[in-house]
Parts: structure tokens; sequence; C-alpha cells
């Protein structure tokens, strides 16, 4: 399977990227990984804005090989996508695929399932895929930085 396969299979839509819409979303991602960190949060909040922190540094990846995601199952094939952008490990993939299922819980059915580790887990994460993408946009395409 690659990201064609995907393109094929209608889970991706191709997408001309830019610098400024890369810088954009590495924007995104370094607010958010400063605003998870500020006092008096929930620790679902905390873990959500990291969420969204991981998950926008991901799109910028993503953007960068020329697709999006379709709105169908949007975030889950942004997170699986990793498998063939910054070429992550599946156990990373799957435990941010784990976030995705608790963020959707929490953010919409129940408060209070997210424990402070966990957040903690979850900005970790995020602050390794931001640094992983920019690694790896130097790498492999400058020109967007």
């Amino acid at each position: 399977m690659s990201l064609k396969d995907w393109l094929k299979n209608g889970w991706l839509v191709e997408h001309k990227t830019s610098p400024q819409e890369v810088r954009n979303l590495l924007g995104v991602a370094d607010r958010d990984l400063d605003d998870c960190r500020a006092a008096g949060l929930s620790a679902d909040w905390k873990m959500n804005i990291a969420y969204n922190a991981a998950l926008q540094a991901t799109t910028a990846a993503l953007a960068a090989c020329g697709f999006r995601a379709s709105r169908d199952s949007h975030h889950y094939r942004i997170i699986q996508s990793l498998a063939f952008t910054l070429e992550m490990e599946a156990k990373l993939i799957a435990k941010f695929d784990k976030f995705r299922k608790k963020r959707n819980i929490g953010g919409y059915e129940q408060a209070g399932l997210v424990s402070e580790q966990e957040a903690e887990e979850m900005i970790s994460l995020a602050e390794q895929l931001r640094e992983a993408t920019e690694l790896w946009l130097q790498s492999n395409h400058p020109e967007l930085l």
C-alpha cells in the first residue's frame, strides 16, 4: 500500500501545498504546544490541544507529499499516513490513534477520561512529531520551509 493507492481508494485527494501553508500548519502546531502547557487546564484539554499540535504537524508532512485527507475518516487517515510520510513505526502510529479515539470520547461524550499522565504522553508525542516533521521537511522538501 502507498499514498498513491490511498488516492485511488479515495482516502486522499491531490493537493499542491506552498511554503506559506506549511509554515501556517507548523505555526499552529507550535502555538498549540505552547498552549497545552498553560496553567489551570484540565488533563482533557491538555491532551486535546497537544493532539491538535501533532495533527497539524502530520498534516504538513502529508501536504508536502502532495496530498490531503478526504473528509471520511479525516484524522484517522492523517495519522495513518505517518507510515508513508515520516516513516514512523507502527507502535507510534497506534499510540497516536489511541489518543484520537480517547479525544473523540472525551470531546463529545464524557469529561474526565484523560489522566495527567496521558496528557503528558500526548504532549511528548506531539513534540516528537513536530520535531520529526521539521527534520523530514529539511531533508525531503527544503523548498517548503
